[in-house]
């Protein structure tokens, strides 16, 4: 397997990975700091804030790659290969518009933070770094979205079934 290919098939773990052990590492570090030393930073509620911010985000594009978002598929039970194929392929078709607006406008706030330099209150770092959260996910949904077409659209092809995800209960 090729860096390019082990980066595509788990780049949002990494990415989830990093995230959350630095908001856990930092809120342990914070909650010993306010029990043992009755001291608390600004800093470290700024660190948990925007790690789960991209947490979040990321989580959302993983999702969508793993179609593991909530939805309800009574009817897709009741479907041959072709029609559920159409239908996935409508709803990604539908999520892509919807993440190339909001990927617009969420850049839109990236530009602007940037036009007047804000920071942040306690880390005192530009809030483009913590802003860019958005369009990340947003652009990371994008691209597993047009891997979920590319695929569904061979499966509507050769007319096989299409990838559904992992079920929790079956």
């Amino acid at each position: 397997m090729t860096l390019l290919q082990n980066i595509d098939r788990n780049a949002e773990r990494w990415l989830l990975l990093v995230f959350y052990v630095m908001l856990v590492i930092t809120m342990a570090i914070e909650v010993l700091r306010r029990e043992i030393f009755a001291y608390s930073s600004i800093w470290g509620e700024e660190i948990v804030r925007y790690s789960f911010i991209y947490l979040a985000w990321i989580g959302a594009a993983a999702a969508v790659k793993e179609r593991a978002h909530i939805r309800i598929d009574v009817i897709m039970h009741y479907l041959g290969p072709r029609p559920k194929a159409l239908l996935y392929i409508f709803g990604d078709v539908v999520m892509f518009v919807v993440a190339v607006i909001a990927l617009y406008w969420s850049y839109e706030a990236v530009h602007v933070s940037a036009k007047f330099g804000s920071v942040t209150d306690g880390l005192r770092v530009s809030k483009v770094w913590f802003l860019m959260a958005v369009p990340t996910g947003f652009a990371l949904m994008i691209w597993r979205l047009i891997q979920s077409l590319m695929r569904d659209l061979k499966c509507l092809r050769d007319g096989t079934p299409v990838f559904e995800g992992d079920k929790l209960f079956d």
